[in-house]
């Protein structure tokens, strides 16, 4: 063993005490607490989902007259294909829900505040590309309700105005659903939409490495207990836990709740009832209140004010030191975006 080590240090000149050094990060107390670790388990997930996507694209055909065929051989007769199908689809449910419980915390703690307006306007732009991909991916189906969900999420993307033609074209490859349409989401679901994210998660984890996480101290903290804890291997068995629960997790709705196949996709018959993935409930009972122009609009502005609220609650707090006007502002939020999706989900159509 110590000539094995002789020679990787002749070739990788680190040592041990440098790289504990670089891993050892003292992190805030409170990131005890498993509420505050949200953060990492997106970024697991993501990672589950590179995996088992790259497992799936060896089967599936992004062809209208091959895709739903192949979804069918995935998940009725590859080994263990159905499995692999329900880790994907569960992990990106998870993935979704995580990442807005983490950015609901982040919210309600102030935790964008001044330094780290920056690295919240990051984080928005990775929520909203998480959502495209969930998009993207749950058209690749070619089932009936992943194809009208498609057509109708592109009239929607129609009604904006100056740009939305051209971004309804640029999504469906065309000026309707055409035989270019499944080769175009597959195109963005497995390669642009991934890259992004692992690009804007790379971003984030940099800034989050410079600035250092926003520090808050609890009243059951006694005055003796540290402030700080290490990063290795105390976070690290934090997060190894966390990942080895989700393994469970994942496994456990992968078998209860396996991932089934709907009607193949008919562009000549309309379903009586189109419904997208739960996550775009809230707009999908937003666009049945309002018109479309009116909301789509409405929803344009309500993500533009998201991304600059750090400047806008600074611009609040200067004139009203104190204020908890965003608390008020993100209560009002989250129970509209909760009654949004529990309506959606309880109505027939």
């Amino acid at each position: 063993m110590s000539a094995v080590s002789r020679w990787l240090a002749e070739r990788i000149p680190v040592q041990p005490g440098q790289l504990r050094e670089l891993t050892n990060e003292p992190v805030p107390n409170h990131l005890r607490r498993w509420w505050f670790c949200l953060g990492g388990t997106p970024a697991y997930l993501f990672v589950v989902q590179i995996v088992t996507g790259i497992l799936l694209a060896f089967y599936y055909e992004a062809s209208p007259e091959h895709a739903y065929e192949s979804v069918r051989y995935i998940t009725e007769e590859a080994a263990y294909g159905w499995f692999l199908r329900g880790i994907h689809k569960w992990a990106a449910t998870l993935m979704i829900a995580s990442m807005i419980l983490h950015q609901m915390r982040v919210f309600f703690t102030g935790a964008y505040r001044k330094p780290r307006e920056l690295n919240w306007m990051v984080g928005m732009c990775l929520l909203v590309t998480v959502l495209l991909t969930g998009f993207t991916g749950y058209s690749l189906v070619f089932e009936q309700l992943s194809y009208w969900g498609a057509t109708v999420g592109a009239n929607i993307t129609d009604t904006v105005p100056f740009v939305g033609a051209h971004m309804k074209r640029l999504l469906l490859a065309g000026d309707a659903y055409n035989e270019h349409t499944l080769s175009r989401f597959f195109l963005l679901h497995a390669a642009v939409l991934p890259v992004t994210i692992g690009l804007l998660l790379f971003l984030h984890i940099t800034l989050i490495r410079l600035q250092g996480v926003t520090e808050f101290h609890f009243e059951d903290e006694g005055p003796s207990e540290p402030k700080f804890f290490n990063f290795f291997p105390d976070h690290f068995l934090t997060e190894l836990a966390i990942g080895l629960v989700l393994m469970v997790l994942l496994s456990v709705l992968a078998t209860a709740l396996p991932v089934t196949m709907g009607p193949k996709a008919d562009p000549l018959t309309t379903p009586e009832i189109i419904k997208p993935e739960w996550f775009f409930y809230v707009a999908f009972r937003w666009l049945k209140l309002f018109s479309a122009t009116v909301a789509v609009l409405s929803m344009g502005f309500i993500l533009f004010v998201m991304f600059l609220w750090p400047f806008i609650d600074a611009w609040i707090r200067r004139r009203w030191p104190g204020s908890e006007f965003s608390v008020w502002v993100g209560t009002a939020g989250a129970l509209t975006i909760i009654g949004l999706t529990v309506w959606e989900a309880a109505v027939a159509h």
